[in-house]
């Protein structure tokens, strides 16, 4: 039975990359809006019926690994070494899924390119990344021994995620997630002295 299962699973993941694949393939040669379900499911060989087993929107084609997300958000935090604070390690977490790989740097401009000419794949994406909110910030109160809902680690994990997904439409992402994250981490009167008029 176990053999059998894995058989299985090992077959559903097999379909849901190739589902993935021939999405990011046709979105990429077409255009977003210019692909339909229908598309993409003949493309990969399957039904639509197979396809939305696997994905509940055209958008989600696009973002197959977020899944994923919410259980590294809170490892980030969980996981994280003594001498580490959380801002840093969220900072360092947040600049890892950039994914800065200059081997991979023509793909990843190209499919940044694609979800930013598209405005359905900007709010996908930015609603993907706010929709694990609740569960870093809870990661957030529980390291700090506070309630479940304080407020700080709320605004913290709304905050920490609003850099993640600025830096999605800015040039220069990986300035962008620091520049968000030393605001953070030292205020604004530390990062910008002198620089707005007196309250």
């Amino acid at each position: 039975m176990t053999e059998t299962m894995g058989r299985r699973e090992r077959k559903k993941a097999a379909t849901r990359q190739a589902l993935a694949d021939a999405a990011l393939d046709l979105f990429l040669e077409h255009g977003f809006d210019a692909v339909s379900i229908r598309d993409v499911a003949e493309a990969a060989d399957v039904s639509t019926t197979t396809l939305f087993k696997h994905f509940p929107s055209k958008e989600a084609l696009l973002f197959d690994m977020d899944v994923d997300l919410e259980s590294a958000l809170v490892a980030a935090v969980r996981e994280r070494s003594p001498d580490t604070s959380v801002i840093q390690a969220l900072r360092t977490h947040m600049l890892g899924t950039r994914a800065f790989k200059t081997q991979y740097e023509e793909q990843i401009a190209a499919f940044r390119q694609l979800i930013d000419s598209t405005p359905a794949l900007i709010e996908y994406h930015r609603s993907m990344w706010m929709r694990h909110e609740r569960a870093l910030a809870v990661a957030l109160a529980d390291d700090l021994g506070a309630p479940a809902d304080d407020p700080a680690c709320a605004a913290l994990a709304h905050l920490a995620l609003e850099a993640r997904t600025l830096a999605g439409t800015s040039p220069g992402s990986e300035a962008a997630v620091n520049a968000a994250f030393d605001l953070l981490e030292k205020g604004w009167e530390s990062v910008r002295p002198g620089k707005g008029r007196a309250a």
